[in-house]
C-alpha cells in the first residue's frame, strides 16, 4: 500500500524526534563545497528538530581530505566519494559502507539571454569550449578535476586552461558568469542553477558522470549517535524534496 504525504512527513518527524532524545551535541561536520546550498537549508532545520548545533565546513575535496586527515576532531562528514576512499582518511571513518547521500551530473550555463552553444554531442562541446572566450569552474575539487579530465580527453586541456577563470569555491562560478566576468561556467548542474544564469545543457553522452556525495561517521567522534542521526535525517522526505529543489538527485 502506498504511504500518504502525511505519513511520510510523520516518519521523518519521528526520525527527528528520535535524534533529539540523544543528549544535544555541537556537531562539526565536514561538506563538499557545492551541498552548501543543500546543508545550509537543511542544516537548521535539523537543529530545530532535534536541538543539536551544526557547525559545517564546507570545502573541495583536497582540502576535506586534509582536513580529515589532520587530527582535528570532527564528527561526520557529507562529502565527494575520494574523500572517504583516500588512504590518508582511511582510519578517520567508522569501518564500514558509507552513505550515499546525494549525486550531481555536469553541466555547462551562460549569462542570461546569452547565446547558446550547441553541446548536444561530444564533438559540439568541443567546438564551443574551443570557441568560448572563457569559462569558469572550481578546479580544486572533485568535480574541477573531472571536468578538467573531459577536456584532456577531448585533447583541449592547454587550449581551456588558458581561458580559465579558476573561483575559490563553487558560489563563485554563476556569479561570475552572471556578471560576464566568463562566457561560460562549466561544472556541476546544481551549482549553475542561479539568478543571472541559463544553462545550456548537460555534458553530452560519455563525457556526463555522476559526482557522488556520501555520509560517514567520524571513527574518533564523541557524538556517533548525534551524527549519525544527522545522516539519517539526510534521507528523510524533507530532506529529499530540499535535495531536489536545489537541483540535486538524492540518494
Amino acid at each position: 500500500m502506498k504511504k500518504s504525504l502525511p505519513s511520510a512527513a510523520a516518519s521523518g518527524l519521528a526520525l527527528a524526534l528520535s535524534a533529539a532524545a540523544v543528549q544535544a551535541a555541537e556537531l562539526t561536520v565536514l561538506a563538499g563545497g557545492s551541498m552548501t546550498a543543500s546543508l545550509k537549508e537543511l542544516g537548521p532545520q535539523f537543529e530545530r528538530a532535534t536541538g543539536h548545533k551544526l557547525t559545517i565546513h564546507f570545502a573541495g575535496t583536497p582540502e576535506l581530505i586534509k582536513q580529515a586527515s589532520s587530527g582535528a576532531p570532527f564528527d561526520c562528514g557529507v562529502v565527494p566519494v575520494p574523500v572517504v576512499k583516500s588512504a590518508e582518511t582511511a582510519t578517520k571513518f567508522a569501518a564500514g559502507e558509507p552513505v550515499a547521500i546525494a549525486r550531481v551530473g555536469y553541466g555547462v550555463a551562460v549569462k542570461s539571454g546569452a547565446p547558446k552553444p550547441d553541446i548536444s554531442t561530444p564533438d559540439k562541446f568541443k567546438e564551443a569550449m574551443l570557441k568560448a572566450q572563457s569559462i569558469t569552474l572550481y578546479p580544486a575539487s572533485a568535480a574541477g578535476a573531472y571536468v578538467m579530465k573531459t577536456f584532456e580527453k577531448l585533447g583541449i586541456a592547454d587550449a581551456m586552461k588558458a581561458k580559465l577563470k579558476a573561483q575559490a569555491a563553487p558560489g563563485g562560478i554563476a556569479p561570475a558568469v552572471a556578471r560576464g566576468e566568463a562566457e561560460y561556467g562549466v561544472f556541476l548542474t546544481n551549482v549553475l542553477i542561479a539568478p543571472g544564469v541559463e544553462p545550456i545543457g548537460p555534458f553530452p553522452g560519455a563525457l556526463q558522470s555522476e559526482l557522488v556525495f556520501v555520509g560517514a561517521v567520524a571513527a574518533a567522534s564523541k557524538n556517533a549517535a548525534a551524527a549519525k542521526a544527522f545522516l539519517d535525517y539526510l534521507k528523510t522526505p524533507e530532506a529529499v524534496a530540499v535535495f531536489k529543489a536545489k537541483g540535486v538527485t538524492p540518494g
